[in-house]
């Protein structure tokens, strides 16, 4: 792997050395970001791999488990990350109109926290990633979607638990290490031309972490900071599932003088929103956005939203989690009731053509929602093993991805 890592730090580096002036700014607000998500890639999520987990029955669940139990989890590691993303894919995205992507990292590709497991390795796959968006022409959102002791308990954090520890103990200094690791390389003029966003971190569930909204926003303040230390590439916060509105008055301004929101709009992870109609998922689409698209101070992106509206996904819910479209789904705290079978909708060629064109509607409306109350969009996910409702590549591939 040695020759590698040259091969990819000479290249990223040459790109950036060559970089045109003219090309150096992504025009928020005047150009709407439409983007994708590249995510299962460099922070693993048992529903976007479920081959990488199955062989593991329910003892490996994540990231973070998958390092601490498998004897060969860096040879999975490694040969996932040669294998789930390539320049082909770049290309494919570009060729459909899409100007961005959004690649999730976690932290412990910079800079390990204390002696957790995670296998270190994904950041020259990165540099791969930002070479690739230059040949193509996409612009790069760098989304730490990672944090020690995880910032929501989810397994898009790394780590699955019911106890989030991002903000206890020397978490959050250790975070914003990371941040200034991302801002002292990618935030710097070298990468002005394709690095059109700093995410300082993913999803915080703020309502279940000790010191909630004030210890996030301290965390923001300090790492949008440290971003603007190293020069001028704008810097992203997530709202920690609230309306973007209620951040008003906090690192305000447009361009680079403030933060761009990421608010992420999904219907499929409730029974409520598992039972409505199409017609009903596309009418809320549009009565929703009347509550949380608006009144804000500054630039607001839907950074992750999907086709999907039931959450049939293999382990969408979890690993060893069901659903609650089929209602499997079942948790201390929760269960479902049946709505209809799961197993057509992980078949899409087995897609009528009523549910075909109703997601297209339903994509339409997002779409339009998020173009014309915000500043863009970005798509979860590029591709999946078996979830075609947040599958881009086989929306597209099956005709269903709308044509713009």
């Amino acid at each position: 792997m040695r020759a590698g890592k040259v091969f990819l730090s000479v290249l990223a580096a040459s790109a950036a050395s060559g970089s045109p002036l003219t090309k150096r700014q992504f025009a928020y607000g005047s150009t709407p970001v439409r983007g994708v998500n590249i995510g299962g890639w460099l922070v693993l999520e048992p529903w976007i791999t479920p081959s990488i987990f199955e062989q593991f029955g329910n003892s490996v669940v994540d990231e973070y488990t998958l390092c601490q139990q498998a004897s060969n989890a860096e040879e999975i590691l490694r040969s996932h990350w040669d294998s789930w993303v390539s320049i082909g894919d770049f290309q494919k995205i570009a060729s459909n109109g899409f100007n961005l992507v959004r690649i999730p990292i976690g932290y412990w590709a910079f800079q390990k926290y204390e002696q957790d497991p995670y296998i270190q390795g994904a950041e020259d796959y990165l540099d791969a990633a930002i070479s690739w968006a230059r040949q193509t022409g996409l612009k790069v959102w760098i989304d730490l979607h990672g944090a020690p002791l995880s910032q929501n308990g989810y397994d898009n954090s790394g780590q699955r638990t019911s106890t989030p520890g991002w903000t206890t103990r020397d978490s959050i200094d250790a975070t914003l290490g990371v941040i200034s690791q991302i801002s002292q390389k990618y935030g710097t003029s070298d990468y002005a031309d394709v690095v059109a966003g700093i995410e300082l971190l993913n999803e915080p569930y703020m309502a279940g972490l000790s010191g909630g909204r004030s210890a996030t926003q301290g965390y923001y303040q300090s790492g949008f900071d440290i971003v603007r230390g190293s020069g001028q590439t704008p810097v992203i916060i997530h709202d920690g599932f609230s309306d973007p509105s209620e951040w008003n008055g906090f690192l305000t301004g447009q361009g680079t003088s403030g933060a761009i929101i990421d608010h992420h709009e999904y219907q499929a992870f409730t029974n409520e929103f598992v039972a409505m109609s199409p017609q009903e998922h596309v009418d809320y689409v549009y009565s929703n956005a009347n509550k949380w698209a608006q009144g804000f101070d500054k630039f607001v992106i839907c950074g992750e939203w999907s086709a999907a509206m039931t959450d049939c996904a293999p382990a969408l819910n979890g690993w060893g989690v069901g659903a609650r479209y089929d209602g499997s789904y079942s948790k201390p705290y929760d269960s479902s009731t049946y709505v209809g079978s799961c197993t057509n909708i992980n078949s899409i060629d087995q897609w009528s053509s009523d549910q075909r064109s109703a997601t297209t509607n339903y994509i339409n409306a997002q779409i339009n929602v998020f173009e014309s109350k915000v500043q863009g969009w970005i798509f979860w996910n590029f591709k999946t093993e078996n979830a075609p409702e947040w599958d881009l590549f086989r929306l597209i591939d099956n005709g269903i991805w709308p044509s713009r």
